[in-house]
């Protein structure tokens, strides 16, 4: 990429491709968009590589917010500088980034408190705008396009806060680091940071795909003794057992009979698990987690659990029905039931280790990559997650310029 010395002019609006969703569920549209330049503390980063998570697909499916249309979807997504907006001194022209959705003011009482990823002013953006004036950046002959999550990465370039942002080393292989940017820190970060799992301990895992197999992974790293994965695809057992899964049970593959049921009851599939979890754990993991999107399942993860002591995390974004549902018995027993969001990362201050640790090959990410897609072919990698055939998807966006 050429150098641009962003002090001599203003950055004007470009245009490239982007990856446009007309209505919920409607194959997405390659079209024409124009991209605002960047505000104050925002940057415009060129996208090099973007990987599919399976929020981008419920939020596309989703029919709840029908008005966020047109829209650019993507989030997990890894890029270079482009321009520099008033304020954003952070960053310069060619600067790698990774994008995050939620980002680290390091001001609001959040930030501040050491305790909290949550922050206050760059939290989870839900109503398809930019933080700082509830704008968009992009537009189709005039048209407004929505944004996902203030980051929109199923685009050539896209506009983010700075505190959005995340610098990496220019050696880091951007078409696999961009996986840190969501699920895999995700899953790890339930594990290390929301979970604190111990060594000698057990761990169930309803849903082994790429957060399922990053918790395996975080887990494992903490010398956990027993780790079970919970999935129907049988596929997964084997992959499982390169993230640290010990033991693997496929719901479907079970003859109890609460087993007849409707296979889509993906809540009464993993219910058919809990006595096996109990006989190999002695009453109950110490610790489950909930990967798979469905609030059903977190009551079930929930009764996997051990009486006194158990903690279950859910870190799946449902699909339907987000009210959650638990006997109140569960909690009076001991058992602690927490949310998680990012693993609880604060990603300016903590991302950065991160990538370090994968960089030093402390951590696994290549392994979780099943598909390299070009940008041209993005709804092939829908229908892969679609049919479960695939973990991450990396939709190749262009080649880094020399």
């Amino acid at each position: 990429m050429a150098a641009v010395d962003a002090s001599s002019s203003p950055p004007a609006a470009i245009t490239c491709r982007a990856a446009v969703a007309w209505g919920p569920g409607q194959p997405l549209v390659m079209e024409q968009v124009e991209v605002a330049p960047p505000g104050p503390m925002e940057i415009r980063v060129k996208v090099v590589c973007t990987s599919v998570c399976r929020s981008d697909v419920s939020a596309w499916q989703s029919k709840a917010q029908p008005d966020l249309f047109p829209r650019i979807f993507g989030h997990e997504a890894s890029g270079v500088v482009e321009s520099v907006g008033e304020g954003a001194t952070e960053f310069q022209v060619g600067d790698h980034v990774l994008t995050v959705f939620i980002g680290e003011c390091k001001s609001c009482k959040h930030c501040i408190s050491g305790k909290s990823n949550m922050c206050q002013k760059l939290g989870l953006e839900r109503r398809g705008v930019m933080h700082s004036d509830q704008k968009t950046r992009f537009s189709v002959k005039g048209k407004p396009v929505y944004h996902y999550c203030a980051v929109s990465s199923f685009s050539e370039y896209t506009v983010v806060h700075s505190g959005c942002a995340v610098k990496v080393g220019p050696t880091v292989p951007m078409d696999r680091v961009c996986l840190l940017s969501c699920g895999v820190s995700a899953g790890l970060g339930a594990a290390w940071n929301v979970a604190n799992v111990s060594k000698g301990s057990s761990v169930a895992i309803f849903g082994l795909g790429t957060v399922g197999l990053s918790v395996a992974q975080g887990a494992k790293l903490r010398g956990v003794s027993k780790i079970i994965g919970i999935d129907t695809n049988p596929e997964k057992q084997e992959k499982g057992k390169a993230f640290g899964v010990t033991d693997f049970i496929n719901p479907d593959e079970l003859n109890e009979p609460v087993q007849q049921c409707d296979k889509n009851d993906v809540y009464r599939m993993f219910f058919s698990c809990l006595q096996i979890i109990k006989r190999i754990t002695d009453g109950g993991a110490d610790y489950s987690f909930e990967c798979v999107g469905d609030t059903g399942v977190v009551s079930t993860a929930l009764q996997s659990c051990s009486d006194g002591w158990g903690v279950t995390v859910t870190l799946g974004v449902p699909k339907a029905k987000p009210e959650v549902s638990a006997h109140y018995a569960f909690l009076l027993s001991g058992r602690t039931l927490k949310g998680s969001l990012f693993g609880g990362w604060r990603p300016k201050s903590d991302l950065p280790s991160l990538v370090d640790k994968y960089a030093d090959k402390e951590i696994q990410v290549d392994g979780l990559v099943t598909h390299d897609i070009q940008f041209n072919d993005i709804n092939k990698a829908l229908d892969l997650m679609l049919e479960n055939k695939c973990l991450r998807c990396v939709i190749h966006m262009t080649l880094l310029d020399n």
